[in-house]
């Protein structure tokens, strides 16, 4: 049942006259637009914060049991690698399997289980309302499990991402909320998830701020940052507790922050390069004469190859990354291992398979720093591999406050603070002037949906109504009978599209247009409103509220009067004059000036 004008009013928070609000306080604007459901909100998300646990131990659950299954052929959920197997060529055939078992569940399960994750919630958040599917939930962590354990070199947090914004918005499905709180649980249990795996409970919620929200609100990040809180609490509880890589560095020297420059710029352009091999690979699978649904299979052979040449390529590969962090492998092995593990990461991700982007691209950006760490001055050998792990990912993700705290959570060094921070923007910088869109965006786009990615206030909250208004508008007297009005105001000289109808006491009845004038010539014009409930605004109220309030209702303009109250009418603001803000904008981004000049004597 749609709801009445009075009830969208209400939910819209609109200038009415309350029953009993004679000797009610007119509320002030605020910093911030927090309401009481927010404190609802935060208990949901504390539930969502230890789901996020459970459902990141079944992630890892299933990907244990998987890597049994293939490679061991053993019904156990232990943690073993999947470089100890005794398969020999038999192994090439295991990713073929798990990729074909993928493409059948896609296929006749759910697509949206395809690809790593953090797009296709970016797609559910922002053109989908937040919806996803059950099946989701259910097939995302299966197939993901199914695709690493049989050796697909990724990582669990594309996949957790995924399933813990499935449960998030599952729950806000449930319950009677809004597209914008369902947004907000999506995101708790997204970031519950990504906490619960690598307990980097900061660089969730900034991964939040910089890839999901798309705002930055107390309405969206409290809860957030509860749901991240509550699972890095609720962690040690299924799962290890502490770094996922302990690592402490000796403090930098003056001569890093030329290094991290370096680092950055290289790891910039690393990331750049590798965005586009992965979408060049994609293009090259779109081309194939056969079903999407196979691609995963073919894209599995390339990952036997290269698995079955460089074992430690099969996998999440968190041994590789530790022991690439402490220096444990020979340039020349690591080199040869992180080849076969780009290659096959980009072949298999760009085949639409079900996995994640992060562990793989902080190997290859270990290894870019393993090579570096033999020229660069200013640090010690193993600070590198962590810097360019960190910017690598900040180039891919276009994300570099996350990437900062995502691999200091990991190691929980503090000494490389400072450079991580220096290398992290250094690399996205380049990312950006390098390309129009990151990993994160592109597969979206080429749906013909554009992501904007940039945050600022928006003009329209920063002006109110009462500085865009039109003052003293002509105003149509509440007993003019309809044939003055259509010869007077509505005549060849016609102003405007409608005119204020108000009493003799200078009160706001309503506003009359040329629908109104069909009506008998003689009725007054006040009596087309005997209901006086005409929508209002008034001058405190921001240019952004009343253009959301104009596009519920579709209506083009309102009244603004001085009390909701005694509505006293005090002007008339239209469509055109919300738009009105925008000008300062637009000198503040094009106009160049420079108002400070040396004088000369």
């Amino acid at each position: 049942m749609n709801p009445t004008l009075p009830q969208r009013l209400q939910s819209l928070g609109s200038a009415r006259a309350p029953v009993n609000a004679g000797a009610a306080p007119r509320p002030q604007p605020g910093d911030y637009a927090a309401q009481p459901r927010l404190l609802r909100m935060a208990a949901l998300a504390a539930v969502l914060g230890g789901l996020g646990t459970v459902a990141a131990y079944t992630l890892l659950t299933l990907i244990r049991f998987f890597t049994n299954v293939f490679f061991f052929q053993t019904l156990s959920v232990a943690d073993r690698s999947p470089a100890e197997h005794t398969l020999g060529l038999w192994v090439i055939a295991l990713p073929v399997v798990g990729g074909l078992v993928v493409g059948l569940m896609a296929r006749y399960g759910s697509e949206k289980i395809r690809g790593h994750g953090i797009p296709e919630a970016i797609e559910a958040i922002l053109f989908g309302k937040s919806r996803m599917s059950p099946k989701v939930a259910v097939l995302k962590p299966l197939s993901s499990g199914i695709v690493i354990g049989s050796g697909g070199p990724f990582g669990a947090e594309g996949p957790i991402i995924m399933t813990g914004g499935a449960v998030g918005s599952l729950l806000g499905q449930l319950l009677h909320l809004s597209a914008a709180e369902r947004k907000t649980l999506l995101v708790a249990g997204a970031t519950a998830g990504m906490t619960a795996v690598f307990g980097t409970p900061l660089a969730a919620v900034l991964l939040a701020v910089e890839l999901l929200l798309f705002e930055l609100r107390p309405r969206s990040l409290l809860p957030v940052a509860i749901a991240c809180a509550v699972a890095g609490f609720t962690r040690p509880l299924l799962l290890d507790a502490g770094p996922l890589f302990p690592l402490q560095t000796a403090p930098v020297a003056w001569p890093a922050m030329l290094s991290c420059g370096v680092a950055g710029a290289l790891a910039g352009l690393l990331s750049a390069g590798m965005s586009r091999a992965l979408y060049a690979v994609e293009d090259l699978f779109h081309r194939l004469p056969v079903h999407w649904m196979w691609w995963p299979a073919i894209g599995g052979l390339v990952v036997g190859l290269g698995g079955w040449w460089q074992p430690r390529a099969f996998g999440v590969g968190y041994d590789v990354i530790a022991d690439l962090l402490n220096h444990r492998l020979l340039v020349d092995a690591a080199l040869a291992l992180l080849a076969a593990k780009a290659v096959i990461w980009v072949v298999a991700l760009g085949s639409g398979t079900s996995g994640g982007v992060l562990a793989p691209l902080l190997m290859i950006g270990a290894g870019l720093g393993l090579v570096l760490s033999l020229v660069l001055p200013g640090g010690d050998a193993s600070l590198w591999p962590l810097v360019c792990m960190a910017a690598v990912l900040a180039g891919v993700l276009g994300a570099p406050l996350t990437a900062t705290a995502f691999a200091f959570g990991l190691t929980g060094d503090g000494n490389a603070l400072l450079p991580l921070l220096l290398a992290c923007a250094v690399s996205q910088g380049v990312s950006v002037l390098l390309m129009p869109r990151s990993i994160m965006t592109e597969r979206i786009a080429r749906r013909g949906r554009h992501v904007y990615r940039e945050y600022g206030v928006d003009p329209q909250e920063r002006a109110h109504v009462g500085d865009v208004m039109t003052r003293s508008p002509d105003c149509v007297p509440a007993e003019t009978p309809l044939r003055d009005v259509a010869a007077r105001w509505f005549g060849p000289a016609q102003r405007h599209r409608a005119f204020p109808v108000v009493r003799a006491d200078g009160v706001f009845v309503g506003l009359v247009d040329r629908a109104h004038l069909g009506g008998p010539p003689d009725t007054p014009a006040g009596d087309l409103f005997a209901s006086a409930d005409a929508p209002v605004a008034l001058p405190e109220d921001t240019c952004r509220s009343v253009a959301l309030r104009m596009a519920a209702l579709d209506i083009e303009r309102l009244a603004v009067v001085d009390d909701p109250v005694d509505r006293r009418l005090v002007g008339l603001v239209s469509r055109s004059d919300l738009v009105k803000p925008a000008q300062g904008l637009h000198d503040e981004e094009v106009v160049r000036e420079r108002p400070l000049r040396w004088r000369r004597r």
